[in-house]
């Protein structure tokens, strides 16, 4: 919450910052400043509950000053600095429940390229332990400070959400953005490095035609098994080879040049863990592609090219350059949300809405093109939710396996030698 220093009023209420404390970017920053919560308030006002190893978000939570849709967490080092994740020629793993997952909403696991201290270093007095600095390759213009600044210069309280003129872009690394129906991987490289407050052109607005002119690519390189021709093999239900109705293990590898932690990435790969069983990613099956199953500059290229999509993947340096922001070090997401913009088409139904449905890529999964609005979604599911548990990192090939690998107490020594040789794991 945004609260005056000196007077108990609020600076920001009902998409509204107040004219008397907030008349310019620098005199808001110097008059407001953001409390912390309590864990109890996290659950009660944010719906976000821990679980074990992991965590709960809930869509809906109503309060007694009205109802919040969503959210969005990050993981902390310490109590000041965000945790880095440097993960060439590393994997990447956690498990996650879709079963209340509908359509029109995304469960979403990812990487940002935020600062380490939060932004402290720009000027904000708040800092990670806040939760402040945050970042994408969209360039979300609804974070209400930037670099020590409010974003409040033509504040646009009618957008949903409230949006300024400022965007907050950084490299994108989405491990999982899903619902129970549709899922996709995606790399999303920028030009920039770390967190840049963009303006005008630079921030890739799509709402005025400015969408592959700004620094981060908004696309990506996404791989979406149901856009990619394997529509058995994720969804609801037994007949497909991730039942997303079940808890399932998802492990992604970011394969490098020579398979060291220098050389350049090559390759992003997918595996499933589910009912005792390793499964591989999905095979392209589509006309005119190769059937690989994993993400490489090639593939990326081809399917721009198959789809008629604007290849700003390649322009944004592709692999090489979301290789080089793993370097860097990026920050773990996890959040619930659904979406104004787009309704969620272009993860689970057809997108763009002007296209041929049956042109090639056009189709992202099996959802209805009606039923995506926050509205709808809001109004039909609010008991929807999603579960993060298990979350871990490592060396290739150590995060996961058969499940029946875990022996517990009579496994101690095996995994003592896992940890020994760089398995590290990750609770939240």
């Amino acid at each position: 919450m945004l609260r005056g220093k000196h007077r108990v009023l609020n600076c920001y209420k009902e998409g509204e910052w107040d004219k008397d404390l907030c008349p310019d970017p620098a005199t808001c920053s110097s008059n407001c400043h953001l409390e912390g919560i309590s864990q109890d308030q996290y659950r009660s006002t944010y719906g976000i509950t821990t679980i074990g190893d992991g965590m709960t978000l809930n869509f809906v939570t109503k309060t007694q000053y009205g109802s919040n849709f969503g959210s969005r967490v990050y993981m902390l080092d310490d109590s000041s600095h965000y945790k880095l994740f440097k993960l060439k020629n590393r994997e990447f793993s956690f498990s996650v429940d879709m079963f209340f997952m509908p359509c029109g909403l995304n469960g979403a696991v990812y990487f940002v390229e935020m600062d380490r201290d939060g932004g402290l270093a720009r000027g904000n007095e708040a800092g990670a332990k806040y939760g402040t600095g945050y970042c994408d390759a969209q360039c979300p213009h609804d974070i209400k400070f930037m670099d020590g600044k409010a974003n409040i210069v033509d504040w646009n309280a009618s957008h949903d959400p409230p949006i300024g003129r400022w965007g907050s872009c950084c490299s994108e690394m989405d491990i999982w953005e899903a619902n129970s129906r549709a899922t996709a991987y995606t790399p999303h490289p920028c030009s920039i490095t770390g967190q840049y407050v963009c303006d005008g052109v630079e921030c890739g607005d799509t709402s005025k035609n400015q969408r592959y002119d700004g620094v981060c690519d908004k696309d990506g390189c996404d791989f979406n098994s149901w856009r990619l021709g394997a529509r058995s093999f994720y969804g609801r239900g037994h007949m497909f080879d991730i039942n997303s109705r079940k808890p399932v293990t998802v492990v992604t590898q970011f394969i490098t040049e020579g398979n060291t932690d220098d050389g350049a990435l090559v390759d992003i790969r997918r595996f499933y863990v589910q009912d005792g069983k390793v499964i591989p990613n999905s095979n392209v099956s589509l006309a005119g592609l190769a059937p690989e199953n994993s993400i490489t500059d090639e593939l990326c290229a081809s399917m721009k090219a198959a789809f008629g999509d604007v290849d700003d993947f390649s322009r944004k340096g592709g692999l090489k350059a979301m290789g080089e922001a793993l370097d860097r070090g990026m920050v773990l997401v996890l959040s619930l949300w659904d979406d104004a913009e787009a309704h969620m088409l272009w993860l689970d139904s057809n997108y763009p809405a002007d296209r041929d449905v049956l042109a090639p890529g056009v189709s992202r999964g099996p959802c209805r093109s009606d039923t995506g609005s926050p509205a709808f979604v809001r109004e039909k599911y609010p008991t929807a939710h999603v579960s993060f548990t298990k979350i871990k990192y490592g060396a290739i090939g150590s995060t996961f396996g058969s499940e029946e690998d875990d022996d517990g107490l009579w496994g101690d020594d095996r995994r003592l030698l896992e940890r020994l040789h760089g398995t590290g794991h990750v609770h939240v």
